[in-house]
Formats: structure tokens, sequence, C-alpha cells
């Protein structure tokens, strides 16, 4: 059996082919406001698959994701999927779809307890427990979200790429925006990262993802792995367990 896994973000919708056991063939990114069925067509129109796994945390992309697959086997991952995990929060139908697949890839792909910090247009920390259920986490803004608000909010201060910081002390008003914003979302991480810690029985793995994980995580010694994979894996799991059992 073959599945499509597609990860609707707000920032980027990715498209994936997969077995029960393994991703195969390529990665195709979209950025979501590209999302249509026009774009649908052109990326996945010739695929061959059997089944159609989705998280997705954009309603209206969600809706044009079934309309366009009617007809074909198709799961749109919610809390109470079968997805194999326990989560144990006060209001599960509220917890996002891409936080349900980052804990369900954390547990077959790494161990338990662990960590997933999502950086996305939010940022997620998820947390599942020694025993593999899913305890909730935090929610905080995004790299490009802070970025965004600095450009948006004052009259001089421009949009910046996000890299790593040449200097801590910014020789340029560009510098010093991007010092201050990957500098002091690396102290955010680190300080939610040991609140969340003090709270768990045992220490946890802590695995990063998503578009701006990778300079983050580069500077943060807390962080064991960074990960592109987790939300798919996550995916993929639960395609097993919905469409195969």
């Amino acid at each position: 059996m073959k599945f499509l896994l597609i990860d609707n973000s707000n920032s980027r919708t990715k498209f994936i082919l997969s077995s029960p056991t393994e991703h195969v063939g390529e990665l195709v990114r979209l950025d979501t406001p590209l999302l249509s069925l026009e774009t649908l067509e052109e990326i996945v129109g010739k695929w061959e698959f059997d089944a159609v796994m989705v998280c997705s945390v954009v309603p209206d992309k969600a809706k044009l994701l079934q309309g366009y697959f009617d007809g074909t086997p198709f799961h749109l991952l919610k809390h109470d999927s079968d997805h194999g995990i326990t989560i144990d929060i006060t209001h599960p139908e509220t917890v996002g779809a891409d936080r349900i697949a980052n804990a369900i890839g954390v547990m077959a792909l790494y161990q338990a307890p662990a960590v997933v910090i999502d950086f996305g247009t939010a940022v997620t920390f998820d947390v599942v427990d020694v025993g593999g259920v899913y305890r909730g986490g935090v929610i905080a803004p995004g790299l490009g979200s802070m970025n965004d608000y600095l450009s948006k909010k004052t009259a001089l201060l421009p949009s910046i790429c996000i890299e790593e910081p040449a200097h801590a002390i910014g020789k340029s008003t560009t510098e010093a925006m991007m010092a201050g914003v990957v500098y002091g979302y690396r102290g955010l991480v680190v300080g939610i990262l040991q609140a969340i810690e003090k709270e768990m029985a045992a220490k946890p793995f802590i695995i990063s993802t998503g578009g701006d994980g990778r300079v983050i995580a580069s500077g943060v010694s807390q962080i064991d792995e960074f990960s592109n994979q987790i939300t798919l894996e996550g995916l993929r799991v639960a395609a097993v367990n919905i469409f195969c059992s």
C-alpha cells in the first residue's frame, strides 16, 4: 500500500509518498498561500497512491484538500484518530494535528520521554512522558513572527533573512537585529526547556524540527538532534494504524 502524506502548516505544505515502512520519492514543498486545486494537480496529479493522510492547521486548506481527493481514502489527523498514542490534556480536541504528528513521530524514531520543538509560524514544544503519553506543551511566537513584528511595527527597521549572527554586538542595524532575533530566541528556547524539564520525572530526549530549527538548534546545547522528518514520520505511522489495521 502506498500513502500520500501531506503536512499542511500555516507557512508551507509538504508532500511525500510513503510505504508502510518508509518514505519514498521526493519531498515537495509549497508555500501554503499558493495551495489550490491547480497547484495540487501540478504536484500530485500524476502520483500513484492508495490513500491520503493529512495533518492540517489551516481549516480552509484542509477543506480544499478533502474536496480534491474526494473518492480516494482520505484521513485528516485529529485527536480522536486511531493514531496509537494517548493524549492527556484538558481539551484534547484543541491540540493541533501537527503537534499530534510530532508526538507520534518522536515515539517512532527516537525514545521517551521526549520534547519536540517545532519551529514554524509559531514555535511549539510538545512533551511525551516516559510512558509514551502526550502531556501537552508550550506555544510561543515563531522566529519569523518576531522578525515580521519588528519590521512592520517600526518605521526604520527592515525585514531580515534569519542566519547565524557574525557578532553579538551588531555593527549595523541588520547585524543588531540578527543578533537580537537569533540570540534572543535561543534564550527563549533555553528558558522554556529548563521550565519543562523541572516538571518531568526523567531527562527528556530533545529534538527540533521546522523551518528555522536548524539555525536555532546549532546554538542550544540542550537540543540533542535536528530532524525535518518528525511530522511526516508521525503521519506515516498514523497512516499505517488507520489504513492498514
